[in-house]
Formats: structure tokens, sequence, C-alpha cells
């Protein structure tokens, strides 16, 4: 458990809580504690899904501007791609991830939001990539991310103008996948991520790993992706107890256990 990150566990479910008061500002020590909170969920067999949250008034308002006005170019080329793969490695997370998106999510917020699977915002909500505002660019994914998520002419429209984007708008342009009242985000973020509690843990990894391999090259490979994915899980236990289960009581009545 780091100063400012750390990993709360029930029910199947973890949460990485970022919790740095006041505007949970990502300077390199959070980010390299939310790089841990997510490899421990990564490797925990009693967390089948995630939730990441910066709690009831923000989710992060940013990187710590202060600690990067006094960053050097050399400094800079020695810390960016410690600063991507922190956040990488929440997409990384080989089982659901959601974020929920309390207040300000910006620059390195919203790119960390960008991370999980599903966004789920509060009607307050606030999100953005305003950095080009600083003289610089997103630089923890919101380039790629963004354009991937909206599309290139949305996301080029929020990074060259830095503008903000309210919840409406974000779920309108995909950024987000659900907008709830402010006080029920943590709740229907939970409520998201404990359907996978007992759900077949290595084919949901399959499935994630296929979608997100595929995304990134030519829809040949991408199949081939998915194929092999796709016959691997016939090695798993959770395979057999689920075809059997679905022959002998119809579907939906397995219970898998993680093998």
């Amino acid at each position: 458990m780091g100063e400012f990150v750390r990993l709360e566990v029930e029910d199947g479910v973890g949460t990485i809580r970022i919790d740095r008061p006041k505007m949970n500002a990502l300077n390199v020590q959070v980010q390299e504690e939310i790089r841990a909170c997510a490899a421990e969920a990564a490797e925990r067999n009693d967390v089948r899904a995630v939730i990441v949250y910066g709690g009831e008034r923000v989710f992060a308002a940013g990187a710590d501007v202060k600690e990067m006005a006094e960053m050097s170019y050399t400094d800079m080329v020695a810390r960016s791609g410690g600063l991507q793969s922190a956040f990488t490695a929440v997409a990384k997370i080989p089982k659901p991830v959601v974020a929920a998106v309390t207040g300000y999510a910006l620059g390195g917020g919203c790119e960390l939001a960008m991370c999980a699977d599903v966004r789920i915002a509060g009607e307050g909500a606030t999100l953005g990539q305003p950095e080009i505002l600083l003289g610089v660019i997103p630089g923890a994914g919101g380039t790629q991310r963004l354009a991937r998520l909206v599309g290139p002419a949305k996301a080029k429209d929020i990074i060259f103008t830095g503008r903000f984007v309210k919840a409406d708008e974000a779920l309108r342009i995909g950024l987000v996948d659900q907008v709830v009242a402010d006080d029920q985000v943590y709740a229907a973020a939970r409520t998201w991520a404990r359907q996978f509690s007992a759900a077949a843990s290595f084919a949901l990894r399959a499935a994630k790993e296929s979608v997100d391999r595929g995304l990134e090259t030519d829809l040949e490979t991408g199949l081939e992706i998915e194929r092999v994915q796709f016959a691997a899980l016939f090695a798993t236990e959770d395979r057999t107890t689920g075809m059997r289960s679905f022959v002998d009581n119809g579907p939906g009545k397995a219970e898998f256990q993680g093998r």
C-alpha cells in the first residue's frame, strides 16, 4: 500500500483508490503507486474486476504541474516512458476495469480514465486534455486513446483547444459509457464490476486481450489473435464446466472456479 494510492479488495472487486488531497495531482510518486496497485490487482486471484476511483470529490485533476515545471528536457526524456507505462499498467490489467469518474478528470486524470475498459461518470464530471494550454501535448496516452475512443476529429478538437468536456457531451461522443448522479458513481461502478465476481476469469482475460490487441492491427491479424485465444480456452476447467452446465441445465448457471 502506497502513501497516496491503495488497493482495497472486497467481494472479488479491487478498488485502486487515489487519495492525494486536494485534487489527486498525479506526480511521479502517485504514478508509481498506481503501477504497483495495478500489478497487485493483476496478480491477485481474489480480484476478478477492478475499479479506479479518486473519491467522491475528484477523480484526478491532472499531472502535478509544479513538479513538471522544474523538469528539463533530459529529465522528461528519462521520465516519459515511465509515465506512459505506469498508466498502461492499468490498461493491461487482464480483468475488467471500470473508471468511476467524479469531479475533474483532466490531463493525466482523463488519460488514466481512458485506460479503463468502461467509464462511469457523475453528472457533474468534467473531462478534458488541456495540456495545449501549458504549451505541451498529452503525454500519457491522450493523443492515442482519445482518438481511438471518440475518433480523430473529435479528439483533435478536444486536444487542440484544451477545452473541458462535460459529462453529457462525454457520453454523447463515447468518452464515457454511463452517466449517473454524482453520489451514485462508485455504487454504479461497483455494480458493474461485481457481475464478474464469479465469471470465467480466463475467458474474460482472453476476450479483453483479443479486443485490445486486435484494435492495434489489421483485421486478418486480429482474427488470428481471436482464433488462438478461443482455442486456448479449451484447455481450461471453466470451459468444460461451462459447456457441461449449458448442456445439462441451460445457459447462465455454471459455477466457475477460475481455472
